[in-house]
């Protein structure tokens, strides 16, 4: 029986209707999800009422699972395949380590040399208004540019950084980016990637992009902000308003997000993320 599918916007997405992740599926079943992934960028499967256990299990079917040690504060402390994405406090009374998380348009962890092939993410518990997620095609931003422009950038490699979360007079986030440039030195990624499964040009680009390897960051900064403007223009755009046991998937080597934190902090937002690892891609950038 063929999928449903209903379209979540002009420019990329579908929600998976009827489906079930907590059941075990058949190869059949699961490829004809997976081919909806490829086309589509961006899944969405409502009222899944999953535990973590069989979160992770249904994340596995996309491939193998990160176990996030580049981001070792955000990681849940028994499940490390599962990614924390929360405002809630910590014990302590201290903020969440993930407060800020996502609020840069980016590609899961293009910062490593094994950039995220995809991400499912699950909501647990949402503000009642605010707290969406962006969603953009990178395919659609790199099929309109002009020739210059491709030509251009052929050849260019954007140096990703962790722990550039821009947050003022906020102590766990100055210590959350020095422990990062620890952990994670800078990478240089394409900034037009080619889909190893599809085969299509995307443009690889991001708010966790400072500079070209090659060229200073002044030099970089007009072309670096011409593109994330470029690949975030509406048309290419899907916004989407979490409600509880959502799943989101979407393949991360043609799409971007970015989280908006447009809501009342005092408001929860709980939700959890597995990565699914990639292809290597990169290398480690050398000092400007």
């Amino acid at each position: 029986m063929a999928l449903k599918l209903r379209p979540l916007s002009y420019s990329l997405g579908v929600e998976v209707c009827g489906v079930d992740t907590s059941r075990n599926m058949s190869e059949q079943e699961f490829g004809e999800i997976y081919r909806a992934f490829l086309e589509h960028g961006i899944l969405l499967l409502r009222n899944q009422k999953l535990t973590r256990e069989q979160h992770i299990e249904f994340s596995r079917r996309f491939g193998e699972l990160d176990n996030h040690d580049a981001l070792p504060r955000d990681r849940h402390p028994q499940y490390p395949e599962l990614l924390m994405v929360t405002n809630e406090p910590k014990p302590d009374g201290s903020p969440s380590d993930s407060k800020y998380t996502g609020r840069q348009w980016h590609s899961d962890m293009s910062f490593t040399l094994v950039p995220s092939l995809g991400s499912l993410l699950r909501c647990y518990t949402a503000p009642p208004v605010g707290g969406d997620t962006l969603f953009s095609n990178m395919y659609a931003a790199y099929d309109a540019l002009s020739d210059g422009m491709k030509k251009l950038i052929a050849d260019l490699h954007g140096i990703h950084q962790s722990g550039t979360r821009k947050i003022a007079n906020d102590e766990t986030g100055i210590k959350r980016a020095a422990e990062q440039k620890r952990i994670n030195p800078p990478v240089a990624q394409p900034v037009v990637r080619v889909h190893p499964e599809t085969g299509r040009k995307a443009l690889y680009i991001g708010e966790k992009v400072n500079r070209f390897d090659g060229m200073t960051e002044e030099e970089s900064k007009p072309l670096i902000d011409y593109l994330c403007k470029h690949a975030t223009r509406h048309e290419f755009v899907y916004r989407h308003q979490w409600r509880p046991d959502d799943i989101v998937v979407w393949d991360n080597r043609c799409t971007m997000h970015c989280a908006l934190g447009d809501f009342d902090e005092t408001q929860l937002r709980h939700l959890e993320r597995t990565t699914v690892l990639g292809t290597p891609s990169g290398y480690v950038a050398r000092a400007a």
